[in-house]
């Protein structure tokens, strides 16, 4: 089965790889020149655990081709996968320039040979299916192959030969394209993982043959057939995958109901560690006592300095925008925001409990990206974090085992001082505070650690390290919520 992943982002280059590695022919399309030389050259220009193995394997066997050109990556292609970004604009709504121009784009390389099934692959606002399929549709009229078919011409060596003709009208939509949505559900650090073994995978279409052709596409990962990869053994639980199969609209709505339902989970924690803080109990010992509690369950209850990203945020943002497009005023998702964006005031306000004067100290911030196994950025609490302190005075050292490349790239305006380990981060600091939770860190010799500090003060922003070892190195330890 021929496959074409427009956008290498992260959505669509996990994608594309692993159809890849399935058996697919894929090739995988984006605009960005130097991108596409580094990955044909077998090169991730994202850290993903397993991805860069999975990529060079892929052009190894001669599965997987990387492109600048949309048209050939659409007339090779029986399934094509819209993956380019929809970052959000400063009122929330999605910005859609990307999708609008990859749709028209698709409808101009459109040829009558076979008919493909366009997939929604980004997360776009509800109705964008039908939004996608009209903007494919005004490409269509822009299309020189098909003008030429409509024309009765055909190009032999090079000239124009009438073949017949016949009207442009008579060439009908539907039999050169379908359009579906199949939302991604992939967390970054284990995007591989969760594209070949899903909690479910949801097919939105009103066309019965592109439903049939989606599921053919993924039946391996849904009988669970394949074999895995080095890099991500099979779950010893999993079996087969459940299919969701249903319109365009509630498979939009899905995708943002499940993000907005676990950013209200991880803004809850953090709303009852406050309350905890206060009274005197422990969050991670709440935690574990309501989180069995079948109907609610343990995960992403962790408290900490909230969440960040490229999906929750945006996401959430999105649906308060699409609720208030209905005149609907979403008043628990303006909440969850609310309560994210106060979460990260909290450890500042812990240092200046602990330190009293900020201005004049030296911070170390263990963990940029926002979270583990991933060189993501976006959202990421590091970032505010660190900008406050800096703004109150404060010297701020950085160390992270993955993301200091990325943040000196993307962030040349931000003046930290990058350490080469968690000793150099350490040496003359005031504080240090645990921002992402990478498991390095739980292994840290807090005894060493705190022998090169000024004072030894540390601020689990993650509530990820034992507490008892801590302050057995001579630490002052401060969690979240406990």
């Amino acid at each position: 089965m021929d496959v074409c992943v427009i956008g290498t982002g992260y959505v669509g280059l996990v994608t594309g790889t692993c159809l890849a590695y399935l058996g697919r022919s894929v090739i995988c399309v984006d605009i960005d020149e130097r991108k596409i030389e580094m990955l044909s050259q077998g090169r991730s220009p994202i850290y993903e655990p397993g991805l860069q193995g999975l990529i060079a394997s892929g052009l190894q066997r001669g599965h997987l081709r990387f492109s600048n050109s949309l048209t050939e990556g659409v007339r090779q292609s029986e399934i094509i996968f819209i993956a380019v970004g929809t970052p959000p604009q400063p009122t929330g709504r999605a910005d859609l320039s990307a999708v609008e121009a990859v749709a028209q784009g698709i409808g101009r390389a459109l040829d009558s040979d076979r008919r493909r099934v366009i997939v929604n692959k980004s997360t776009v606002p509800i109705g964008s299916g039908n939004w996608v399929e009209m903007l494919v549709k005004d490409g269509l009229g822009e299309n020189p192959t098909l003008r030429r078919e409509a024309a009765g011409t055909a190009q032999v060596e090079g000239h124009s030969v009438v073949t017949g003709v016949r009207s442009l009208t008579d060439i009908r939509p539907e039999e050169l394209f379908a359009v579906a949505s199949n939302p991604e559900f992939l967390r970054e650090g284990s995007a591989v993982h969760d594209t070949l073994y899903p909690d479910r995978i949801v097919i939105g279409a009103a066309d019965a043959r592109a439903v049939e052709r989606l599921r053919a596409l993924y039946e391996p990962i849904i009988e669970q057939t394949f074999t895995p990869p080095a890099s991500a053994p099979r779950p010893a639980a999993s079996t087969a995958v459940p299919v969701v199969t249903t319109d365009l609209t509630s498979a939009e709505m899905i995708k943002y109901a499940a993000n907005a339902f676990l950013a209200t989970k991880i803004s809850f924690a953090n709303e009852i560690a406050n309350i905890c803080e206060r009274v005197g109990a422990d969050i991670k010992e709440v935690v574990r006592g309501f989180g069995l509690d079948n109907r609610i369950g343990p995960r992403f209850l962790n408290a900490g300095v909230g969440w960040g990203g490229s999906c929750f945020g945006k996401d959430v943002a999105a649906l308060i925008d699409i609720a208030r497009e209905y005149s609907y005023e979403p008043s628990l998702l303006r909440s969850i925001v609310d309560v994210n964006a106060r979460q990260r005031q909290v450890v500042v306000q812990k240092l200046q409990e602990t330190l009293k004067i900020i201005k004049g100290r030296t911070i170390g911030l263990l963990g940029l990206a926002f979270k583990p196994d991933t060189d993501d950025l976006r959202d990421a609490p590091a970032l505010e974090i660190a900008t406050q302190l800096t703004a109150m005075g404060a010297r701020v050292k950085v160390y992270d085992p993955v993301a200091m490349p990325a943040c000196r790239a993307q962030h040349p305006e931000l003046k930290f001082e990058y350490a080469a380990d968690p000793i150099a981060l350490a040496a003359e600091c005031d504080a240090l505070v645990v921002v992402t939770e990478w498991e390095e860190f739980r292994q840290l010799d807090f005894e060493r650690v705190g022998a090169v500090m000024n004072t030894r003060v540390l601020i689990d922003g993650r509530n990820m390290l034992d507490r008892e070892a801590v302050e057995a190195g001579g630490f002052k330890y401060r969690g979240i919520g406990r």
